[in-house]
């Protein structure tokens, strides 16, 4: 039965996927484009983490840590690029 779980979250996480790449090249504004990938990166925490339960290891649940932290600091300094034109003061 978990076969078949993590069959449909892969697809779902799949569309997902390519619903924020489509916002990202096709947003109105700027503060769209920095939400939607965002969203990718949860998306992909999320994929790295269903294929870790599905391999049974444990390595990709710190791969998912790793690219969690990557993309919070990604978003803040994209954030404050946008917001103030300069990341470092």
């Amino acid at each position: 039965m978990i076969a078949y779980a993590l069959i449909f979250a892969y697809g779902c996480f799949g569309m997902a996927l390519l619903f924020c790449l489509y916002r990202v090249v096709f947003a109105p504004g700027l503060s769209d484009r920095v939400l939607a990938l965002d969203t990718m990166s949860i998306n992909v925490i999320a994929l790295l983490t269903l294929f870790g339960i599905d391999k049974g290891t444990t390595m990709y649940f710190e791969a998912s840590l790793l690219f969690a932290m990557v993309g919070f600091i990604s978003t803040v300094a994209y954030a404050k690029f946008v917001l103030r034109g300069d990341i470092i003061e």
